[in-house]
């Protein structure tokens, strides 16, 4: 029946019953991403990694890459995750998830990585399916289908541009907790890729929180912070944008980024209500009237367009601009450095 029903939307896509958003032209910084995210949270709700909506989305994915003009492709592999039944049961279950990689080459092999998960939250017990956490009927719109957005406006942006150093975009799959994307792309990695690898920029969650956060890895050199999420905050302060920066710890949410333990420079954009309230500069979450636990993480009824435009109206507008307002000049500068 699986089978069946991936064939099914497959053919959809074809036939062209989900369709291809066209790019924008002459727009302000922003309105592409924005577009792209309410497209993908409209039509591939339920992104689960090995899901067919998941397929769906890689697919598109890479035909707006490749449009663009950018090598594109999409690469499978297996991984899984423990699901645990009402009884306390643990059973394994496996999926084939599905990335999406998309470079273009500058003039040094040296390059920078931009990486934003594409799946929605899977369901890891009958609770949480019960208490409407991932599935079918989630949109993800910040979880993850801002940080695609914000992705591919970035790739429209720098298609055309001359580059020194390369650009390679990565919608990666099996990003959410458990699943070990970045570890299976980590791995794939030889010695010399990882050492052309400049920099690491992990869009996640850009909407909700109420400030815009350019975090550092922990490993990443102190110079090289100054250039990427120091050089972001100033960039947002001169255009009158709240951004915050941090320097990552063992104890942040959701813990070490597999990049940065592998010892690449990391630049980690999300937003959020968090406060550097202790004296670590540990990042604290902090709550609100809509959203108590500081998020909606993983929410099928509120990480949804009519919610967030219902609590938040305009923030899906402003979030998108913002961020290509910072990203856009920021990775110009990274990708084309004066001498």
């Amino acid at each position: 029946m699986f089978v069946t029903l991936r064939r099914a939307l497959l053919a959809a896509v074809i036939a062209g019953g989900f369709p291809l958003l066209a790019q924008a032209t002459d727009s302000v910084p922003g309105q592409f991403a924005e577009q792209q995210l309410r497209h993908i949270a409209t039509y591939f709700p339920g992104r689960m990694s090995g899901s067919p909506a998941e397929l769906m989305t890689a697919d598109y994915l890479r035909q707006q890459f490749t449009q663009l003009g950018y090598q594109s492709n999409t690469r499978q592999f297996n991984t899984g995750y423990n699901w645990r039944e009402k009884q306390g049961q643990m059973r394994w279950h496996k999926v084939t998830a599905t990335s999406v990689i998309a470079a273009r080459a500058g003039s040094a092999p040296q390059e920078i990585l931009i990486v934003a998960h594409l799946d929605t939250w899977t369901p890891l017990s009958s609770r949480e399916t019960d208490n409407n956490l991932g599935g079918l009927r989630l949109q993800g719109v910040d979880d993850n289908a801002s940080g695609l957005g914000v992705m591919l406006e970035l790739a429209q942006q720098l298609s055309k541009t001359p580059l020194h150093y390369g650009v390679r975009f990565v919608a990666l799959s099996a990003g959410e907790t458990g699943l070990h994307g970045m570890d299976d792309y980590l791995s794939r990695m030889d010695a010399k890729e990882k050492k052309n690898t400049l920099l690491v920029i992990d869009l996640n969650s850009l909407i909700v929180g109420d400030h815009l956060y350019f975090n550092s890895g922990i490993n990443t050199p102190s110079a090289v912070r100054k250039q990427t999420s120091g050089r972001a905050v100033q960039l947002a302060h001169r255009l009158g944008i709240s951004a915050v920066t941090h320097t990552l710890t063992a104890r942040d949410y959701p813990g070490v980024n597999p990049f940065d333990k592998a010892g690449l420079p990391l630049l980690d954009v999300t937003a959020s209500n968090w406060a550097l309230g202790n004296k670590d500069g540990q990042q604290q979450r902090a709550r609100s009237r809509h959203f108590p636990d500081g998020s909606v993480r993983h929410q099928t009824e509120r990480d949804s367009l009519n919610y967030l435009d219902h609590w938040l109206p305009g923030r899906i507008t402003q979030r998108t601009r913002d961020s290509v307002k910072i990203l856009l000049p920021l990775l110009t500068e990274l990708a084309n450095p004066t001498t």
